[in-house]
């Protein structure tokens, strides 16, 4: 039971050591400028592996629910699926349900831990897998793997190179509790912490913060929704950024300070920010270099809130 991007590995692996007798994603959905229809990337890789596939619209419904009892599964194996399962359907499976989740739990319960681990500056990360429960990634931990976060890494990288750490984690797991040696190591209450789901809003860069900050939220938001600021009354998303320094300031928070052969360095609540790659409204990515002589760009200019710009 999967949907995204960062179950396709699980799914695969998973297929490859185990008997999927059926995948269940979300059901398609309108894509692209021509507003069609497409599977989730969990479907398109299930059809590819001759997979049957089950693209219910209410997963925890008396037909889904009876659908998936006839298939008399051993377990689930879960993996953003992108629905909170009832404690009936939870039921269905002879040996329990697994989840394969993106931190190091108990930290980052939740919708985004990737995000949140780069949003809080952290060091590393890593996945579990846990048995499930009617909770929110509460269940018993039964593997972990660490994995270091890269001064380079953005959510889209860092949650790249989680799945494919956690899908030999979760195939694993499914072994374990086939042949009854999963561990089970409970959750301490009230440790660890909760990653809400990321909100449009949030990709906002506030240059009043630190540039250490305002770097962590940049690669934090990156690919959604994505870090936006204003310049000239046009929205633009940083794309890629580095601390260029962390103390001092020599000018008003999001002003252009100098104009690199490699980076553009403006002002943050406290220290300097260098932007390397920058993506204007409606336009490509570009080195930033490149869109500050396209732009003219000159010392003094500010960049200011996204809210500033006109809906």
């Amino acid at each position: 039971m999967g949907t995204p991007d960062f179950a396709v590995p699980a799914l695969r692996e998973v297929a490859r050591r185990t008997e999927v007798v059926a995948v269940v994603t979300q059901p398609d959905r309108p894509h692209g400028r021509g507003l069609n229809l497409t599977p989730s990337p969990v479907g398109e890789a299930a059809g590819a592996l001759q997979l049957d596939v089950i693209k219910p619209e209410h997963p925890n419904d008396d037909a889904t629910r009876a659908s998936l009892a006839n298939l008399e599964p051993d377990l689930f194996a879960v993996v953003a699926f992108g629905a909170i399962l009832s404690p009936a359907l939870l039921a269905v499976p002879r040996l329990g349900a697994i989840n394969l989740h993106g931190s190091l739990l108990p930290d980052y319960r939740g919708a985004s831990p990737v995000q949140r681990a780069l949003w809080d500056g952290r060091l590393s990360t890593g996945v579990s897998t846990l048995w499930m429960d009617q909770g929110i990634d509460t269940g018993d931990v039964i593997l972990c793997a660490e994995e270091p976060i890269q001064d380079d890494d953005d959510a889209g990288t860092l949650a790249a190179r989680l799945a494919a750490r956690g899908a030999p984690l979760l195939a694993e797991s499914l072994t374990l509790a086939f042949e009854g040696r999963a561990p089970r190591r409970p959750q301490a209450k009230g440790a660890g912490s909760y990653a809400r789901k990321l909100a449009k809003s949030d990709g906002e860069v506030n240059w009043s913060e630190s540039s250490r900050t305002v770097w962590n939220h940049q690669r934090a938001v990156t690919p959604w929704p994505g870090a936006g600021t204003a310049f000239r009354g046009d929205r633009v998303r940083l794309e890629r950024t580095r601390v260029a320094s962390e103390s001092g300031s020599a000018g008003e928070p999001g002003t252009v300070l100098t104009l690199g052969s490699a980076a553009v360095n403006v002002a943050c609540g406290s220290g300097t920010l260098d932007i390397l790659e920058i993506r204007p409204s409606g336009r490509t990515r570009l080195a930033a270099a490149d869109w500050a002589r396209g732009a003219r760009l000159k010392p003094g200019e500010k960049f200011v809130s996204e809210r500033s710009v006109p809906a």
